[in-house]
């Protein structure tokens, strides 16, 4: 229970970490932003790590002249697009296997093959948009590698998502972070980068199973 009670006040005070880390390790902060991106959304066990606030919050303290936004940019970049690469390569790896499963309801050959179609036709969407959602970001790469999505399509996608998710998160906060309200109110804006991207995903995953229920 503490180690699950100082995981919820890492994530809702992920600002005061980081910015005691930078007062006593200065430019290793780096090293720790890149292992806690790559792990979020590499390592598919891992989807609990604090990927959006983390990315506001780097470009707050890049704007309180605190970091370099352009090293923080570069470093969080390399993070996402590796971490991605990783889980597609695990579950490229693993994929095989897991639709080869006897008698098994969902891993089958016809599950592979429609899995593999809709990541081939709505595969890129998916792999941007996921960037933006909680839990889903780190299985999104894992699934279009059990997929089997093409590689140099997931890669081309992959890179695309990590521009768009850290260089967009990271400015936000550059630019707006440190303003009094968002400051006062910054918990609150933490809640709402897990939230809100986690319902939207809740409700567009309720209306796809309810329009296959219909079309059954």
């Amino acid at each position: 229970m503490d180690i699950i009670a100082l995981a919820i006040d890492f994530i809702l005070h992920i600002d005061r970490y980081l910015e005691a880390f930078v007062a006593s390790y200065g430019v290793w902060v780096y090293a720790l932003l890149f292992l806690i991106v790559f792990v979020e959304t590499g390592v598919v066990v891992m989807p609990f790590l604090p990927g959006d606030s983390l990315l506001f919050i780097v470009g707050a303290l890049c704007g309180a002249g605190l970091m370099s936004l352009p090293i923080a940019c570069a470093v969080l970049l390399a993070a996402a697009i590796l971490g991605d690469q990783c889980n597609y390569a695990i579950g490229r790896a693993l994929g095989p296997k897991v639709f080869q499963w006897p008698n098994s309801r969902f891993f089958n050959r016809r599950a592979f093959d429609q899995a593999h179609a809709f990541y081939e036709r709505y595969g890129g969407v998916t792999i941007i948009l996921a960037r933006f959602m909680p839990f889903i970001r780190t299985f999104a790469p894992f699934v279009a590698g059990v997929a089997a999505m093409g590689r140099a399509k997931f890669t081309a996608f992959n890179v695309v998502g990590a521009v768009v998710w850290v260089i967009g998160l990271c400015s936000a906060g550059y630019f707006f972070g440190n303003f009094p309200w968002v400051k006062d109110n910054l918990e609150k804006i933490i809640w709402a980068l897990i939230l809100v991207p986690g319902l939207i995903a809740v409700f567009g995953a309720w209306r796809a199973g309810r329009k296959g229920r219909v079309a059954a």
